[in-house]
């Protein structure tokens, strides 16, 4: 046990978007040497490989407060304590990061792979031309949305789109830009599953993705490139110079 005047840390583990090969060197060997993993059950099936000793807590959306409460008790006793989380940490975790901080003195982040870079490579473009949105948290999107709408019509950047999963996902996103007037032809890529077996994406315009009635995967990112750019790649594909 530690002393009361120690500090306390919890480390934060990116593990990437979901395929276990790219999860960093230096998260394998925090996962290695740790005396408590937390994580949500499909982000923990990634690790597992390089999970030794460690007790494994799993938490869900309901119950995490209290979970994440047991791994500040544990690093409070001195414990290696381990918490993962997907893709990035610096993208899509803001709201897990403040619930972590609150329990403890300091936090070490190991960044991870983020799905944002892979949609920008399977789709050719530079994250330095991209505007990134997400809308994955709790709070109402309202100013998010907003955002999204104004880089659309200003049509000077790629937007990249986190979607949320339990109600804001591509067909109803695009049947809310149609109503703030984004044109109907407008095209984007959803990819679902980077880097996972089923790995697809969805290829389309504004009107269609609206219409869609497939049901798209949680793990779900949307790609909006600059209309002028999406021409010239058609054209390539077809072979017209």
């Amino acid at each position: 046990m530690t002393s009361s005047n120690k500090t306390t840390s919890i480390t934060i583990v990116a593990v990437g978007p979901g395929d276990s090969r790219m999860l960093t060197l230096r998260g394998q060997q925090a996962l290695q040497k740790a005396d408590l993993v937390v994580g949500f059950k499909t982000v923990l099936d990634v690790v597992t490989p390089w999970v030794k000793n460690a007790e494994v807590r799993p938490m869900a959306y309901r119950d995490q407060e209290e979970v994440l409460e047991y791994a500040g008790s544990q690093a409070a006793l001195g414990k290696d304590c381990v918490v993962c989380c997907w893709g990035d940490l610096n993208v899509s975790a803001r709201e897990l990061l403040l619930r972590v901080k609150r329990r403890v003195d300091r936090i070490e982040l190991i960044p991870g792979v983020s799905s944002v870079q892979m949609a920008c490579a399977r789709a050719g473009i530079s994250l330095e031309d991209v505007v990134f949105i997400t809308l994955h948290q709790r709070k109402e999107p309202v100013s998010d949305l907003l955002e999204l709408v104004h880089y659309l019509k200003e049509n000077k950047r790629h937007v990249v789109l986190l979607p949320r999963p339990w109600d804001l996902m591509p067909a109803s996103i695009a049947s809310r830009l149609l109503t703030e007037g984004i044109p109907r032809s407008r095209p984007l890529t959803v990819y679902q599953r980077l880097s996972l077996e089923g790995e697809e994406s969805w290829h389309g315009t504004l009107e269609e993705c609206a219409d869609a009635t497939q049901e798209f995967s949680d793990l779900t990112i949307m790609v909006f490139p600059i209309p002028e750019m999406h021409a010239e790649r058609e054209a390539d594909a077809k072979g017209v110079i």
